[in-house]
């Protein structure tokens, strides 16, 4: 198993290798791909828009699959998201709990996220493009 990637400068490391063997449910073969596995490795950011953007081509999108370790029961997933250097929070929820979502985010830059769902919190940083 690869070591984990440190985390350096802003956001938590984006890994491209396969996805940990407990998220892999629903993909069939290589599950490599962009992915942010959280502070706690409770949750992970599989990431088929990468790299995430403010702005983006037509037709594509922030698409992120929110894949949680443990079963939970039924309840949105909750994100408060803080631009580094900021006080100013976002929120956005995942209807439903983790899964497939698009998230986008008003501003470039460092994004730390606070995930909150039933009987669970964790934290991830991502990092949003121009």
């Amino acid at each position: 198993m690869p070591a984990t990637p440190a985390r350096s400068g802003c956001g938590s490391p984006v890994d491209t290798g396969p996805l940990p063997e407990w998220a892999r449910a629903g993909f069939t073969g290589d599950s490599s791909m962009p992915h942010v596995l959280s502070d706690h490795g409770t949750i992970v950011a599989a990431m088929f828009g990468h790299p995430l953007a403010v702005t983006r081509p037509a037709g594509s999108s922030n698409k992120i699959l929110w894949v949680a370790k443990d079963p939970t029961p039924p309840g949105d997933l909750q994100i408060d998201a803080t631009r580094t250097g900021t006080q100013d929070v976002v929120r956005r929820t995942v209807p439903g709990g983790p899964g497939p979502s698009v998230i986008d985010l008003p501003q470039p830059g460092c994004w730390h996220l606070t995930l909150t769902w039933p009987a669970h919190t964790d934290t991830l940083d991502l990092t949003y493009q121009p």
